[in-house]
């Protein structure tokens, strides 16, 4: 069983929303593309925050986007609000067909502690149900696309190959935030030591015999 996991295609995230990744709408015609390869499920993810919650820059006062801190005894980089529950930024972006999804899963909701991974919060205290859904299912097989490479992309493909999927990251299906110089670059370097294939979506036909 093969499924694609589709991380937080949302309106905040592309160009013009509260956290834009650049370029990041230029995804939108290869998810078009490849939700319509032969995956046996097609699960997606969004950020859904309480407008609370403490990795927003907002709720801490003297702080600024990009500035540190800890959080449930983790290292915080602190964000622009974004993907709040409810407001169009929280939407998945428009122009991809979202008919196809089989799954939706929120994370980010506990106001005290970031979720990256689509798996796990940032400290791994809750999980998001998404490991033991895969594996009632008989997934073998997981395919990730989305925003951002070197966040929600690199977390939830490091937490997947920790869990004993086969993991594949469909890399021109991505885009990274890069906030410092190789950002991406180091997170490919992670991604691959952890087990996980980085592939094209050429590759990606080849695989899958499109």
């Amino acid at each position: 069983m093969k499924a694609l996991l589709l991380i937080d295609i949302q309106n905040d995230f592309l160009p013009g929303g509260a956290l834009a990744v650049e370029e990041g709408d230029r995804i939108i015609p290869i998810i078009n593309e490849i939700i319509h390869y032969p995956f046996d499920l097609i699960i997606a993810s969004k950020d859904w925050h309480p407008h609370d919650h403490m990795s927003f820059a907002d709720n801490h006062e003297g702080k600024n986007v990009g500035d540190h801190i800890h959080l449930a005894g983790l290292d915080q980089i602190l964000w622009p609000a974004h993907c709040v529950q409810g407001t169009i930024g929280s939407e998945f972006a428009p122009g991809w067909d979202t008919t196809q999804v089989d799954k939706v899963i929120y994370k980010g909701m506990d106001p005290l502690l970031d979720s990256y991974s689509v798996f796990y919060d940032n400290g791994h205290l809750h999980s998001t149900g998404l490991e033991n859904y895969l594996k009632e299912k008989g997934v073998k097989e997981i395919y990730i696309a989305g925003l951002a490479t070197d966040y929600c992309i690199k977390f939830s493909a490091l937490d997947a190959s920790e869990l004993g999927f086969q993991v594949f990251v469909i890399l021109d299906a991505c885009r990274g935030v890069n906030l410092q110089p190789h950002d991406i670059e180091k997170a490919c370097e992670k991604m691959r030591f952890a087990g996980a294939a980085l592939i094209s979506c050429r590759d990606l036909k080849n695989f899958l015999n499109v």
